[in-house]
């Protein structure tokens, strides 16, 4: 985005709308609340992506969506890109736009749907980073045994790359999730969709011996005060949080001697090392618990270098 987008954002937020437009905005929240049941983050993305629609439109007069047409759309869309706005956030804006209007041309709040035939711009087709697992062995290996943090590092880390976790499913997860008997955890995702998948037996093990040790130190540290329920502490004992786990990762990485790792990296070499070891992309799809599998698809090029490497060593023609 340009750099002048906080500046934008700001003007944004204090823009006083038309109560034609607060109503929409109002209606466009529950819905994707309560009706679509979203996270908080997108949620927050979206409605910002509407209200900056809906500014841009009171700022040329057009205090009702019912008055807006597609030229207008098309227009603010202009404006962003002139801006600055990576491809990106504008194929975030005009998703947003698609689901504020639709909705509105549901409830009978506009009498058609201006962003019907809004195009989406092309945004291209970036590849995942994957580890080698030799660098997986390496981040997980510089955690240390004997002390409640290496320990609940370890099993964080064994946990995202062992399930294919979103890093918000798994700061989420209760210990009633686990079921380190049968090796596999209930993983609450997007939209409160749940998928049960198998823990290999590192991650049991890692589990086991944060649960069992340094799980029960903290909580008794905590004096009462500490979450019972969740599986990953903080050090007062409360949930650990997503943006403690991203900077958890962050230090084990640096310490590792690796650059750029971020909890989707792990879920990123979870998908590649399974289609690697002859994984069926149906099944990689459910274990990471897309809707689509074409969000899964992506993954088959990131392991073509793999296949290539197949080909040459056993097809007698290579």
């Amino acid at each position: 985005m340009a750099a002048q987008g906080g500046d934008e954002q700001a003007v944004i937020a204090a823009a006083r709308l038309s109560p034609a437009w607060t109503r929409a905005l109002r209606v466009h929240e529950q819905h994707l609340r309560h009706e679509r049941a979203l996270a908080d983050h997108s949620v927050a993305a979206y409605l910002t992506d509407a209200r900056q629609l809906a500014a841009f439109c009171d700022g040329f007069g057009i205090v009702d969506p019912a008055e807006v047409e597609p030229l207008v759309l098309r227009r603010w869309l202009a404006h962003l890109a002139e801006a600055g706005y990576a491809r990106t956030s504008l194929a975030r804006k005009v998703a947003a736009a698609r689901s504020l209007f639709g909705l509105l041309a549901r409830r009978g709040l506009v009498a058609t749907d201006p962003a019907q035939a809004l195009a989406t711009p092309k945004t291209g087709r970036r590849l995942p980073k994957a580890l080698t697992t030799e660098q997986v062995t390496a981040l997980l290996e510089v955690c240390e045994p004997d002390t409640p943090v290496g320990q609940r590092d370890r099993a964080l880390l064994e946990l995202l790359y062992g399930s294919g976790a979103r890093v918000a499913e798994a700061v989420g997860l209760d210990v009633d999730a686990v079921d380190l008997v049968a090796g596999t955890v209930l993983l609450h995702g997007k939209g409160s969709k749940q998928r049960l998948v198998p823990l290999g037996e590192p991650a049991c093990v890692a589990l086991e011996r944060w649960l069992s040790d340094g799980r029960t130190r903290v909580l008794a540290e905590a004096r009462g005060r500490g979450d019972t329920a969740a599986v990953f502490l903080g050090a007062r004992g409360g949930r650990l949080s997503a943006r403690a786990a991203r900077a958890v990762l962050s230090r084990r990485a640096a310490a590792a001697g690796l650059s750029a790792v971020t909890p989707h990296t792990l879920r990123h070499s979870y998908a590649t090392h399974l289609l690697e070891g002859g994984a069926d992309l149906r099944s990689v799809q459910e274990l990471l618990g897309h809707a689509s599998l074409a969000t899964t698809q992506i993954y088959t090029h990131v392991s073509r270098d793999h296949l290539r490497s197949s080909y040459e060593h056993a097809h007698p023609r290579a």
